[in-house]
């Protein structure tokens, strides 16, 4: 035998791959724990155990597979137990760091929410979640403090007006957004809304569609501003105009940020509005059964789409669940309108539609009533909130606008904000967050006020988004704001943030999007924040080229000019 035959006869034989939890491919036995609780029971039947039993009984009667998995699909998680430093966020079980009160998340998916129904959310607010609220970045409302005994009338009460928290967490399709601005802008493509609760009808609490590999978010605008934020969704549909077709979607699938950004992939589909449920189902079932389950931070559709790429993804939805193929169909056009809807703007009726910042989307119990007042003496029954934290009046009379206005912001909501309050975020923060570092949303309050003032007088046009994020996992969307901003302790137990510039997505300065990079090995103390965000704007402002944006200013500036 030759030395080469030797050499080939001690080859290991090649191991086989690894099953990744995919359904249609490895069967459907778990491998994980979640995997394993999600297979025992439906999360879906939490829900009776709370009405009949934890809601009677109290919190010490929640076994922990309920408590800190099932009751996700409910809306609920367990809120951080107050004056608990950053520095337990990872030393701490998330069972010492929980409390024995709630976050609770309320299912908006995008609709109209009538004067009645904000004083509904008020009353909850105020009744049962000691004044909290806020305006999540997926048009949410986000309550704290609840207690289970109290969910099943928080649960009433919503529902009476339309609401519910089914699914507003968990491994499920999780709250839709829409355009703010759906059936009144003058110059919308389509309204996605009847297409968008056609999907709602058909899968939200269908047992078929409750245990998903991961979180799976969907979007929808016909507005040309994109204003869902289309490219960092699960499935998004965005308007377009088929120039044989007439008016229907473009279909977009497997964007997702956290700590593994990736942008959504075009399909270069044409859905036909009647076709938008179906399709919405086939890549829900494509994510379900193909989806990668083994670890669950490899689980998120961005991961297959990844794998797979559009060609495959379009081939296996046309051909195993859809009934016959798509036509091909045009990309979105740029309008270059902002997609906040921020200030004043006309509806197809003749009346005007107002956005207004609540800055960062915080606001209170009382400041619902107020809300509802002030649209009634405007000449409006109904409001949106926005995936920017804001809120969006419809149905104003013109007579009423400054009115709106004035009185808005007596209440601390700006229709004309600076340039930075405008268009900054926050998430929780280490105030309810059981993942956070540090605090984020009276930071930025304080932040961003600050820089409109240092800065005032001076055009900063386009506004540069600061986004603040307490943890890792982006839920301010940090990889896509001009200087995103992720929490972390910093020489010891100092609160501070690392820096990540030049993000962006499509819309009004831009025609496609770009993650934004860290800026190496530097991060700034909370405490430093407001100063160092000042002098890196002074050196954009002193450095940047004609027309040029902070985005594409900081891709090309010096190391020290990002320091």
């Amino acid at each position: 035998m030759t030395a080469t035959d030797t050499s080939q006869s001690r080859k290991r034989p090649a191991r086989a791959p690894k099953p990744q939890g995919q359904w249609k491919v490895d069967g459907k036995d778990p491998l994980n724990p979640n995997e394993v609780f999600k297979k025992e029971d439906d999360a879906l039947n939490v829900r009776d155990r709370i009405l009949e039993k934890y809601s009677k009984e109290g919190f010490d009667s929640i076994p922990p597979t309920d408590l800190t998995g099932r009751f996700r699909w409910m809306g609920l998680y367990t809120q951080r137990k107050q004056g608990l430093g950053g520095r337990a966020t990872s030393d701490l079980s998330d069972e010492e760091l929980s409390d024995e009160y709630f976050m609770m998340r309320v299912r908006v998916d995008g609709k109209e929410v009538s004067t009645d129904a904000l004083r509904v959310l008020g009353g909850i607010s105020n009744d049962f979640a000691r004044g909290s609220a806020d305006i999540t970045d997926r048009q949410n409302i986000q309550y704290h403090w609840v207690d289970i005994k109290n969910v099943p009338e928080i649960w009433q009460r919503l529902e009476s007006v339309g609401f519910e928290t089914m699914e507003a967490c968990g491994d499920c399709p999780r709250a839709f957004l829409n355009s703010p601005v759906a059936g009144v802008a003058a110059d919308e493509i389509i309204d996605p809304t009847p297409y968008l609760q056609q999907m709602h009808d058909r899968i939200i609490g269908n047992p078929e569609f409750s245990n998903l590999p991961r979180k799976f978010k969907t979007a929808a605008t016909g507005h040309p501003s994109l204003d869902v934020v289309h490219e960092i969704n699960d499935v998004s549909f965005v308007g377009v105009e088929h120039p044989e077709l007439g008016a229907g979607f473009d279909l977009w699938v497997g964007g997702g940020l956290s700590t593994v950004p990736h942008f959504a992939k075009r399909l270069g589909v044409f859905v036909p509005p009647e076709r938008a449920a179906d399709v919405y189902e086939g890549v829900v079932s494509i994510f379900r059964d193909y989806g990668y389950r083994r670890l669950r931070n490899k689980a998120r559709l961005k991961f297959l789409v990844k794998d797979w790429g559009a060609e495959k993804f379009r081939e296996v939805l046309e051909t195993e669940y859809l009934d016959s193929p798509l036509p091909d169909g045009p990309a979105p056009e740029y309008s270059g309108q902002r997609g906040d809807h921020s200030g004043v703007h006309d509806q197809k009726d003749g009346r005007k539609y107002v956005g207004a910042t609540a800055v960062v989307g915080r606001i209170s119990g009382d400041i619902l009533n107020q809300v509802a007042d002030l649209a009634e003496a405007a000449g409006s029954k109904r409001v949106k909130f926005t995936p920017h934290q804001k809120i969006v009046f419809l149905d104003v009379i013109p007579e009423k606008v400054d009115e709106l206005v004035e009185g808005l912001y007596a209440l601390g909501i700006q229709v004309y904000p600076g340039p930075f309050t405008r268009v900054g975020m926050a998430c929780t923060g280490i105030e309810y967050c059981k993942l956070s570092f540090v605090e984020t949303k009276e930071k930025a309050r304080t932040v961003l006020s600050e820089l409109d003032q240092r800065f005032a007088g001076e055009t900063i046009d386009p506004p540069i988004s600061v986004h603040l994020n307490g943890c890792p996992n982006s839920c301010a969307r940090i990889q896509t704001a001009d200087i995103g901003l992720k929490g972390q302790l910093i020489e010891g137990d100092t609160p501070g943030f690392q820096v990540h510039l030049g993000g962006s997505l499509a819309g009004a300065e831009v025609a496609e999007g770009e993650l934004g990079q860290s800026v190496r090995g530097f991060k700034v103390s909370s405490d430093d924040l407001t100063d160092y965000l000042e002098g890196l704007v002074r050196n954009f402002l002193a450095d940047r080229g004609e027309g040029e944006t902070f985005a594409e200013w900081s891709r090309r500036a010096e190391e020290e000019k990002l320091k």
